[in-house]
């Protein structure tokens, strides 16, 4: 074996289904063996139950068997805050939420947050998300929640459509979705690779609909890329040894680790 030979890596991700096209389309070109184990959106809404979920998923991963395991989650509400390493370090994007992920650094996150307030941002995973669990409808015209919503409205929208069935369900629920008065511009994180499905025209509606103005953001899958690669440069991962906890710092690191 030559000295300078690179030897793969076998890597577990355990990341929120939001990522999930993004993340096989990194992981297809990574030199890396990579493990996927995709959880259902919507965690973030409930940090204690998230964190209590991924925290199960962490504890179940054997030891020894992966170089690492990869989260693909932002701080999202907290939800990393207490996550624990085991027996198997943990690398962790510094993001507030996914849509870092997609737009390749929490800096341009911030930029384009910072230039453009009142933005709601789609990406596959957020226009596809409902469309995995089996309900047909889109996020606007049909019977699932809009992605971005809170908890609450999510919770109380499956209680109606059990109690009311679907037609008062959605009722209520146009009634109780106002958070959408606070945005005036839709925006499609777009990617070439995903150029043959109809998401520019999925969002196109949902701004006609709502008197949005629609615009394109093209998507940087750097930050993906180098996360399935094992380039975990610390400005922009973090890396949790074995024995050690995730902690929320509130300023630019955004996460942190320390001994448990």
């Amino acid at each position: 074996m030559d000295g300078g030979e690179v030897i793969p890596m076998f890597l577990k991700v355990i990341a929120c289904e939001i990522a999930a096209r993004e993340l096989y389309f990194t992981a297809s070109r990574s030199p890396n063996l990579v493990d996927f184990e995709l959880l259902t959106q919507g965690y973030h809404d409930t940090p204690n139950v998230g964190r209590a979920e991924l925290q199960k998923r962490i504890d179940a991963v054997p030891e020894g068997k992966y170089e690492a395991i990869i989260l693909g989650y932002g701080l999202c509400s907290s939800i990393l805050g207490g996550i624990t390493a085991r027996t198997t370090q943990l690398v962790i994007p510094r993001a507030h939420d996914c849509i870092t992920f997609f737009l390749g650094s929490k800096e341009r996150y911030q930029q384009c947050f910072s230039e453009r307030p009142g933005t709601y941002y789609f990406s596959s995973g957020w226009l596809e998300y409902a469309k995995r669990r089996g309900n047909q409808g889109t996020v606007w015209g049909g019977a699932s929640v809009p992605a971005n919503s809170n908890l609450s409205l999510k919770v109380a929208y499956e209680q109606w459509l059990q109690k009311y069935g679907e037609e008062r369900a959605k009722f209520l629920l146009e009634e109780m979705s106002r958070w959408t008065d606070n945005y005036t511009h839709g925006t499609l994180i777009d990617f070439d690779f995903l150029q043959n499905l109809d998401f520019r025209q999925q969002v196109q509606k949902i701004c006609a609909e709502k008197g949005w103005v629609y615009e394109e953001l093209k998507g940087d899958l750097s930050l993906i890329q180098r996360l399935v690669d094992g380039d975990w440069r610390k400005e922009d991962f973090l890396v949790v040894a074995p024995g050690h906890k995730v902690l929320a710092t509130f300023d630019e690191q955004i996460i942190r680790s320390e001994p448990v």
